[in-house]
């Protein structure tokens, strides 16, 4: 198993300050920083997976500032690449989804109904033909689709499609990335995302410690000519909410403000949610690991995880950024969705204006 990481870092205004603290407040900022900033890592298995991209925590962005940050040398340098445009988004010339794409959802472990709903009516509001308030989730994922402009392809028309409930834990509760392909492979294949969403008490293989999720391709068992992708989202409630479900949970490094108030009541879903979103955006946009993405193909840099931590504008670390509050409950939200829902959604680069691009 290969497992390079490169570290993403959004908020060019913050390096400077950064670099002009002496090394204890060097330390200092440095935690309140980090957990803003994701890790992208690619994990492939030659048999299984293709592709596999997941959401990182902080491991080796520790690593990686604390080595780069030595004296005024590599300072200077740091400085001028703080001074530096961020690249382009490019487009590798790989196949994107098109025509009609059902998502397939594989519940692995016991979810209560309430919280399926909060999951199902995410997805079917990406549909603009659901009537939404603005701002809207499927004013949100039209940001996609200015990467289809750019590579002259037709945007894919997304729906609901078959729901599969594993409430008996059939491969039991804990999982490797090879199981978590298997639980995929039983949706559909053609023209769909099958996505896998595990309960708060099943453990996965870099769960937490590397991951919130993943989204990736596979060799179709059904037919060895094509691929199909899939994504896999854990509920963190439990395990690490302070990794995957900030800012509806303080985080284990930086400034310990009180956490957001989740917009449908379930910080395990509504963190699911956000993950889920970002993913979304990756596999629409780099289903096959040579469509749009920043950085080298081993570690790229996709829509979302191109600007973590941003919700709003005004966004720093720390921060999601100014957002809308609910009257009545006291919830953060920036998007309207289907049957009266709030969703939190991350931003995502636009690559007509290559900025990070929000709702609110």
């Amino acid at each position: 198993m290969h497992s390079p990481y490169s570290v993403a870092f959004s908020a060019y205004d913050t390096m400077p300050e950064v670099l002009s603290l002496g090394r204890s407040g060097f330390q200092e900022k440095l935690f309140a920083l980090s957990f803003t900033y994701r890790l992208t890592c690619k994990q492939k298995d030659q048999k299984d997976i293709m592709g596999c991209r997941r959401w990182c925590p902080l491991d080796g962005l520790l690593f990686l500032l604390i080595s780069l940050f030595h004296f005024s040398s590599a300072a200077r340098r740091l400085t001028e690449l703080v001074q530096e445009q961020p690249p382009l988004f490019k487009y590798h010339n790989g196949p994107l989804l098109s025509a009609q794409i059902s998502i397939n959802l594989i519940w692995y472990g016991h979810f209560k109904p309430s919280q399926r709903s909060i999951i199902s009516d995410f997805l079917s509001s990406l549909s603009s033909s659901t009537s939404q308030t603005h701002p809207s989730v499927a004013t949100w994922w039209k940001t996609t689709d200015k990467y289809y402009h750019l590579s002259s392809n037709k945007s894919p028309s997304l729906s609901m499609g078959k729901q599969i409930l594993d409430e008996s834990y059939s491969l039991g509760k804990s999982l490797t990335g090879k199981q978590i392909v298997e639980l995929a492979a039983k949706g559909e294949q053609r023209n769909a995302i099958n996505v896998v969403l595990t309960a708060s008490d099943v453990a996965i293989e870099g769960f937490c410690s590397s991951s919130c999720g993943t989204h990736g391709s596979s060799l179709s068992s059904k037919n060895s000519k094509y691929k199909f992708v899939y994504i896999w989202v854990g509920n963190s409630e439990t395990q690490c909410p302070g990794q995957c479900a900030w800012p509806f949970h303080q985080p284990i490094y930086g400034p310990q403000s009180p956490p957001l108030v989740a917009p449908n009541n379930d910080v395990g879903l509504d963190g699911m949610v956000i993950n889920l979103a970002s993913l979304l955006a990756g596999t629409a946009t780099n289903p096959f690991g040579n469509g749009y993405f920043q950085g080298p193909a081993e570690a790229p840099l996709e829509a979302a995880s191109a600007c973590p931590g941003i919700y709003g504008k005004g966004a720093y670390p720390g921060y999601a950024g100014d957002l809308l509050m609910d009257s009545t409950t006291g919830s953060s939200f920036n998007s309207h969705g289907a049957n009266g829902r709030k969703y939190l959604l991350p931003a995502l680069f636009d690559p007509s204006t290559s900025t990070c691009s929000t709702l609110v």
